[in-house]
C-alpha cells in the first residue's frame, strides 16, 4: 500500500511546507522527461557541430574561466550553452523529487522513482566529465548516451505511475497471455541491439565532436549494415507482437502502442537510410538521435502498457483462496478470454 505523508506539525509557530497536487506533480514529470529528450539531442548537436572539446575541461571552460574566454568563439560557446541546459535539467531532476516529497498524498513508489531520476542525472553528469578529460573517447561518449537512455526510462516509468491512481496497491496485472510477453522481452532485446550498434555506427564515423577525437577501430560502412540488420529484426518483431495483439493475445492499450512504436519505427528507418545514402549529414544524425530516443520511449511504452496497477478496492474484495492471492501467482481472471492477467 501506498503510504500518506505525515501531517504538518501541529505545535504554534509550525512551518508548513507547500502541497502539490497529483496533476502538477505529473506535469512536472512530463517537463522533466521532455527536457531529458531535448538535452540528449542538444548533447549530439554540440558533438555534431564539432564544439565537444570547445572547453577544455570540466567544471570549468578553461582553466582560469568557468565562461568561454570570448563570445566570439563559437565552439566554445555552444558547450557552454549545452553545459547551462544540463545543469537546468539537473534541477528539475532536484525538483521532480521535491515535488514528490511535497506531493499530497505522498506515495513512496513516486519518492523512489523520483530519487532514480535524480541519480541517473547526476551519474551522467560525472561521466559527462570524464567525456571532456578523455577527449571525447567513443567509449565514453557511448557510456554518456547509455546513462541518457537510463534517465529518459527512470522518468517514463515514473510518469505512468504518477498518472495511476492513489488507491492502487503495489502489486500489478500483465493484460497479456504468458507468450505475448516473452515476446515483448524479446522486442527489448531487439531495442537494445539496435541503440548499441546505432551508438557503433556513431563511434566509427565521421562525426567526432572534434578533429582531435579518436574513433573506433571499426569500418563504418560494416557496421552501418550489422545495424541495418539489427533495425529489421526490431521491425519482423514488432509486427509479429502487432499480429499476435490483434489476434487477441494483448489488451486494446497494448495493440495502440504498438502501433504507435511502429509509425517511429518506421521514420527512424527512413531516416537512417537516407543519412547512410547522402554522406551522414550532420542535420540528419541529430534527427536520427532524437528518432532513437522516440523509438526508446515508445518501446518501454509497450513494455508499460502490459502492467497496470491493482487498485486497493480489488485488491481486498479479492478472496484469499484465488488464484491470484499469493505473490507471483497467475490470476486468470476470464478462463474463456485468450488475454489473461497475471499478478506480478
Amino acid at each position: 500500500m501506498h503510504s500518506v505523508g505525515p501531517s504538518p506539525l501541529s505545535y504554534p509557530g509550525a512551518v508548513r511546507l507547500p502541497h502539490l497536487s497529483p496533476s502538477a506533480f505529473r506535469t512536472l514529470v512530463l517537463v522533466t522527461l521532455v527536457a531529458l529528450v531535448v538535452i540528449t539531442v542538444v548533447g549530439a548537436g554540440v558533438r555534431l557541430t564539432g564544439s565537444g572539446l570547445g572547453c577544455s575541461t570540466w567544471p570549468r571552460c578553461e582553466p582560469d574561466s568557468f565562461t568561454p574566454r570570448s563570445a566570439s568563439d563559437g565552439h566554445a560557446m555552444v558547450e557552454f550553452a549545452n553545459r547551462m541546459l544540463n545543469a537546468a535539467v539537473g534541477l528539475l531532476a532536484v525538483a521532480t523529487v521535491a515535488g514528490a516529497l511535497l506531493r499530497d498524498p505522498r506515495r513512496r513508489d513516486l519518492v523512489r522513482w523520483s530519487w532514480g531520476v535524480f541519480a541517473w542525472v547526476a551519474s551522467n553528469g560525472i561521466v559527462g566529465a570524464f567525456v571532456v578529460w578523455l577527449h571525447l573517447s567513443p567509449v565514453s561518449v557511448i557510456g554518456h548516451f547509455a546513462l541518457a537512455l537510463g534517465a529518459i526510462w527512470n522518468a517514463l516509468v515514473l510518469l505512468q505511475r504518477a498518472g495511476e491512481d492513489d488507491g492502487a496497491g503495489e502489486r500489478r496485472r500483465v493484460d497479456a497471455t504468458g507468450r505475448f510477453v516473452t515476446a515483448t522481452k524479446v522486442l527489448l532485446v531487439a531495442a537494445g541491439a539496435v541503440l548499441a550498434t546505432g551508438t557503433l555506427v556513431t563511434g566509427s564515423g565521421p562525426h567526432a565532436g572534434d578533429e582531435r577525437a579518436d574513433r573506433l577501430a571499426l569500418e563504418v560502412g560494416t557496421v552501418a549494415r550489422v545495424h541495418g540488420l539489427t533495425m529489421i529484426a526490431f521491425l519482423a518483431v514488432t509486427l509479429a507482437l502487432l499480429r499476435m495483439a490483434h489476434r487477441g493475445e494483448a489488451g486494446p492499450r497494448v495493440v495502440l502502442r504498438l502501433h504507435e512504436l511502429l509509425v517511429v519505427l518506421v521514420g527512424q528507418a527512413a531516416i537512417g537510410y537516407w543519412q547512410y545514402l547522402t554522406g551522414i549529414p550532420a542535420l540528419l544524425v541529430a534527427f536520427h538521435v532524437l528518432g532513437a530516443t522516440l523509438v526508446w520511449i515508445a518501446v518501454l511504452r509497450v513494455w508499460l502498457a502490459l502492467h497496470a496497477a491493482v487498485p486497493a478496492s480489488v485488491e481486498a474484495a479479492r478472496p484469499a483462496s484465488s488464484p491470484g492471492g499469493g505473490d507471483g501467482a497467475v490470476d486468470v481472471t476470464d478462463a474463456t478470454a485468450p488475454a489473461r492477467a497475471a499478478t506480478i
